[in-house]
């Protein structure tokens, strides 16, 4: 039998390695012959790629990135029981889950300079805090739609998230601390956003196909994935 320690360790480091697969650069590589780290923000995420390739390819690598936080969570709510102390449905899965994120962010396979980690914990907390992610979808597409900028709508939404948690599931405190720490860390890795909102530099979001002005070195692209 494997010792709890160990198997808690290779829960993790399965979760961050799920996580940290650099969906977005693969796929721009794979099917655009281009470095994304090249291109506009350089941030490794789908907006970035929709920018690049439009939106046949980033929407399938969004949702692959989602699935990176998902996938996780409902495994470890599945076959792992409470490793924290808690129950299985409190600590161990959310700490997972967190993992993945990590490994999206800080994925060793790109330097630890990964993507911005929307996705990735959108995933993970749609296995755990469903109708709290349902509302920061809405508030997301909301604010895109009125302002034309995806980071903002990202900050936004995982600030109305962190507060819906702790209306929609007040028996969950873990989960609203979680929300809490997620939402400040997503809004510090789009600092550089912010700067560029202050700025007004930001590019504005646009549906269907990408700008055909755009090119590589293009800067002020958003990328919050």
């Amino acid at each position: 039998m494997t010792p709890p320690t160990i198997a808690s360790a290779t829960w993790l480091i399965c979760a961050y390695l799920l996580g940290s697969i650099p969906t977005s650069l693969l796929a721009a590589r794979w099917l655009g012959g281009i470095d994304l780290r090249e291109y506009g923000s350089k941030n490794l995420g789908a907006t970035t790629l929709y920018r690049a390739l439009g939106l046949k390819v980033a929407l399938p690598v969004a949702a692959f990135d989602v699935l990176k936080g998902t996938i996780p969570v409902v495994l470890a709510r599945v076959f792992h029981h409470g490793r924290l102390g808690g129950s299985p449905s409190e600590y161990w899965p959310l700490v997972v889950g967190l993992a993945a994120v990590a490994g999206h962010v800080f994925s060793p396979f790109v330097r630890f300079r990964g993507g911005k980690g929307v996705a990735t914990a959108a995933g993970v907390f749609t296995g755990l805090v469903p109708l709290a992610v349902v509302v920061g979808a809405g508030v997301w597409v909301l604010v895109v739609r009125l302002s034309g900028y995806v980071s903002l709508g990202s900050m936004v939404a995982v600030t109305a998230f962190a507060v819906s948690v702790r209306g929609l599931y007040p028996e969950w405190g873990t989960a609203a601390w979680a929300g809490l720490i997620v939402a400040a860390f997503v809004i510090f890795t789009h600092r550089s956003n912010i700067k560029r909102l202050l700025d007004g530099t930001e590019n504005r979001f646009r549906g269907g196909s990408p700008p055909a002005s755009a090119s590589p070195s293009a800067p002020g692209s958003e990328g919050a994935s």
